[in-house]
């Protein structure tokens, strides 16, 4: 994964504008870089990107609801 990996910056844009008004944009960007690093090498690169958008809106939803981060596990 680099750092300018565009499966995250697209899912990442994507969970932005879906949280705005509850999660904080580096927040986000925290959470879908976190769950990156736990799906590599989990997960067929054809299946990343929906992977990835799962598991980081999952763990963002949980933010959202508790009022703090859900960057683990």
């Amino acid at each position: 994964m680099s750092a300018t990996d565009p499966v995250v910056t697209k899912v990442a844009g994507e969970l932005t504008e879906a949280f705005a008004d509850t999660v904080p944009a580096a927040g986000v960007a925290d959470v879908v870089r976190a769950a990156r690093g736990d799906l590599d090498g989990q997960v067929v690169p054809e299946a990343m990107e929906e992977m990835l958008h799962r598991l980081a809106r999952s763990r963002l939803q949980r933010w959202a609801v508790a009022g703090k981060p859900g960057i683990g596990r």
